[in-house]
Parts: C-alpha cells; structure tokens; sequence
C-alpha cells in the first residue's frame, strides 16, 4: 500500500512547479528553474514555486 501513495506523491508532486505571476502548474527540471532558462507557457514569466503539498 506504501508504494502505491509513494507513486502518486512523485506523479503529482515531483518536478512540479507554479508560476507565480499567472498560477499555471508546469512540470520541468529543477535544473532548469534554477538557471532561469524556464518559461511559463501561458504567460512567460520567469519566476516559480513548488507546488504545495496538501
């Protein structure tokens, strides 16, 4: 039962992030966030979060 709530915490939580100027959840690399070369699709702002786990 453990590996089932494992997989659904990495599906939903791993390398997810949210724009901060327009709310948009994406999925990308750490990496990329962190350098900056990430852009958001829907308003293409620069400037992420993680997503907040509930």
């Amino acid at each position: 039962m453990a590996i089932k709530v494992l997989a659904a915490q990495n599906r939903l939580y791993k390398n997810a992030f949210v724009c901060k100027e327009c709310k948009h959840k994406m999925k990308l690399e750490s990496q990329k966030i962190l350098t900056g070369k990430a852009r958001c699709r829907k308003c293409g702002g620069r400037d992420f979060r993680p997503v907040r786990k509930k």
